[in-house]
């Protein structure tokens, strides 16, 4: 099972989260990640930000990425978006 670990941060303060468990091991966890972020924008309300190359390589090298301001097309009204993988066995994106 995969967990990810969404949060909307503000002043180093979470202000909303939610984990994922994903039993769907058959996708790429890419395509897990990507379901779980339009599901947490989704609940949030949230529009989804842009995925960049540096969030693919942030996820390789310590399993969490950050979305910030210029990746969204509207304002926010918190810091970032974090996304992290939680779980003991983690593959990489």
């Amino acid at each position: 099972m995969i967990r990810i670990w969404g949060k909307l941060v503000k002043h180093n303060k979470f202000l909303e989260q939610k984990v994922f468990e994903i039993d769907n091991k058959s996708l790429p966890i890419y395509d897990n990640i990507q379901a779980a972020l339009e599901t947490f924008c989704h609940d949030f309300d949230l529009e989804k930000p842009m995925w960049f190359d540096r969030n693919t390589k942030e996820l390789n090298r310590i399993s969490k990425t950050y979305f910030r301001e210029d990746q969204f097309i509207d304002s926010i009204w918190f810091d970032y978006l974090e996304f992290e993988i939680i779980d003991d066995d983690k593959k990489k994106a």
